[in-house]
């Protein structure tokens, strides 16, 4: 099974944007978790990472995101970085299958410079980084 990208959604609401995707992944949620709730992992597909704390109120520093505190952290499910000034990302994992998962990712950001292209671009890179691991 390769992995797959739905339609991501668009919504905006004043000057916050909220975007929303749902990527089938061919690998099982304990596979995944690395790759959105890591250092190491974020960085080989995501953005280069300076901090990452990897609890409830840690700090967090995504180069092209922007630098504040994990907001949500149930390990091996939800992984979310809110950003000062600057919205958040939130992962969230659910099991499909025995050997599968499903990624609910939200992006919720303010002013310009995010898309939906830019990041069907990084789920393709992590869709590949997982399916050659």
């Amino acid at each position: 099974m390769s992995g797959s990208i739905a339609q991501g959604t668009s919504q905006t609401h004043g000057n916050t944007h909220i975007l929303h995707f749902l990527v089938r992944l061919p690998r099982s949620m304990g596979d995944v978790w690395p790759a959105v709730a890591t250092r190491e992992g974020l960085m080989g597909w995501c953005t280069a990472v300076g901090v990452l704390e990897p609890r409830l109120g840690g700090a967090v520093v995504l180069d092209e995101l922007g630098s504040g505190r994990v907001t949500a952290w149930d390990v091996d499910r939800v992984a979310e970085y809110t950003f000062e000034g600057e919205g958040r990302v939130r992962f969230h994992l659910e099991r499909e299958g025995d050997a599968a998962s499903v990624l609910r990712f939200t992006r919720e950001f303010r002013g310009e410079g995010e898309s939906e292209a830019r990041w069907r671009g990084r789920f393709e890179r992590l869709i590949e980084q997982l399916g050659s691991s």
